[in-house]
Order: C-alpha cells, then structure tokens, then sequence
C-alpha cells in the first residue's frame, strides 16, 4: 500500500533530552522522504483539571500551557537546525500520550519517539507508551535509543511470516534511503518438544535443518534486490534464539527493522516476544513495522 501524497514524519516531544534527540532523527527522515515533519505534545493536563494558566503575581507566560507550547517551539527549532529544507509545523494536542500518538499515526508515513522521558525512567516509557504504540500504531514506529551511528548497514528481522514481508519493505527503503546495504537476518532454534509425550528423534539432520532455514530467507527475499538494486544485500542464517541474535547484530547497524508480531506471537500480545524483546535491549534505533488495516488512508 502507498502512503498518501503529503502524509507527514511524526514525532512526539515532551522537553526531555531524548525527545530533542528523536527530533534530529525525524528531521533527517523527513528530509530523506521529501514530508513535512510535525511535531505534537501530547497535554494530559485538561483531563486532570489541573489549572492551566500562569499563578497570580506569576509572569504572563507561565503555566503548564505556555510551557508545552515552549516545549514544541523548542523543537521545531532544533528541528530546522538540522533540515533547514523541511517544512516543520508543531501542535500541543490535548490527551494522554498513547492516544495522542495513535492518532496522529493514522496520517503519517512514520511515527518517531524518544525511548526515555522526563525523569530518566527509560523502562516505564518502554513498558508502556513506546510499547503500546509500537503495537497499534498505523504507521511504522521508529523508537530512537543508544547511540546513533552515521554509518553501517540496516539490519532486518526475517521469520517468512507476512508481516515479516512488510518489515522487509520498509527496511529496504530505509537502507536506498541511507545509502547504505541491508543485512537480513533469519534466526533459527533446533526443534523441541511442545508438550508431555511429545517426543523428538533422538538424531536429525542438523544440516537439512539449516538447508530449510536457508530457504525461509531465500524465499522472503525473493524479488526484492530487483526492487532495490541499488541496495546491497547480506543474508545471515543463525542458529540461536531471534531476540539475542537481532541484539547482537544491531551493535553494528545504523537502524534495526522487525514486525510487531512475527510466527506463533499470542493473538491480542501488545508486541511479539521477538519485538518486544528488542525494543528493551538493542543498541541502537529500532523501527517496529505492523500491517496496515483495511481501509486506511493510502
């Protein structure tokens, strides 16, 4: 599905130093993407009748509305620094800051957040916006965490699943959009058994196993370097478990690629295993692709 003509890079600020980071990166996205950019402060502080103008004898531009505005100043400005030839709009949204981001999501080719909000609490943002995003958003989600790298490949998650097909896409766009080559990963787990009495050879063809796998990846990517023959493409089939694997192999990648569910993830589950997984420990930028549904604005 195509985005619609227009359709913006999202990121949302709160005035933490991880947001202004998520603002550079949006900034250079956007760029890249020839979009506007759009930045939104989620502004819970209606919903909690909390008093939203300056206290008496307090200057006229004090108060949490004044603050958020400064807030969303601050970043388009920070904005502008970095992509001067993006065209950069900022809004304070009243709302909590899932529903604000899901929202906005509906109209945005790509959605970006900081992994850490005010205070520091990293875990607490990626336990609940970041995840709860992640997983419902309409668009892909870019969550920008540890240190940002100017060089190495895009690294992608590959199960066969068609989700996984949709992360493809993106993360082939993503390194034509860089510049920069594509290391698709497929990580695989010698079989075990799921159950009392369930019962395993005691010999198998640990060769014929990797074969398969081989197959999985060859398959999935099939079609796409003619799409994208400008990017070079690296194939890895590992034997370990997913997660641990795509961890590793992000330390030397620019931006890691997974969808938010992948084979055998537990219907109604916020994010996949694998994914959710990832977005915790990676080193770098993590985006979290997720199927569009019928009917959404292309």
């Amino acid at each position: 599905m195509t985005i619609r003509s227009g359709a913006p890079v999202v990121v949302g600020v709160d005035g933490s130093g991880s947001a202004l980071e998520a603002v550079r990166v949006a900034a250079r996205e956007a760029a890249a993407r020839h979009r506007p950019l759009r930045v939104v402060h989620a502004f819970i502080w209606p919903l909690l009748g909390a008093p939203l103008g300056p206290v008496p004898a307090a200057p006229p531009d004090a108060g949490l509305r004044h603050e958020a505005e400064r807030i969303v100043a601050d970043a388009v400005t920070e904005a502008a620094k970095f992509a001067p030839e993006v065209a950069v709009t900022g809004e304070v949204v009243d709302g909590a800051a899932t529903p604000v981001l899901l929202g906005e999501a509906r109209d945005a080719v790509l959605l970006v957040l900081g992994h850490r909000g005010l205070g520091g609490f990293a875990e607490l943002l990626i336990g609940s916006v970041a995840v709860q995003v992640s997983a419902r958003a309409e668009c892909p989600v870019l969550v920008v965490k540890g240190e940002a790298r100017a060089d190495g490949p895009v690294l992608v998650g590959v199960d066969g699943s068609a989700l996984s097909t949709e992360a493809l896409g993106f993360a082939f766009e993503e390194a034509a959009l860089r510049d920069t080559g594509l290391v698709a990963v497929h990580a695989w787990l010698s079989p075990t058994p799921v159950g009392p009495g369930d019962m395993l050879p005691l010999v198998y063809d640990v060769d014929a196993l990797a074969a398969e796998e081989e197959r999985v990846l060859a398959e999935a990517l099939a079609g796409w370097s003619e799409r994208y023959p400008q990017v070079p493409v690296r194939h890895r089939v590992a034997h370990g478990a997913p997660a641990r694997v795509l961890v590793e192999e992000s330390a030397a990648a620019q931006v890691t690629v997974v969808g938010a569910h992948g084979r055998g993830a537990f219907t109604g589950a916020l994010l996949g295993s694998v994914s959710h997984a990832v977005l915790h420990h990676s080193h770098g930028p993590l985006a979290i692709v997720r199927h569009r549904r019928e009917g959404q604005k292309s």
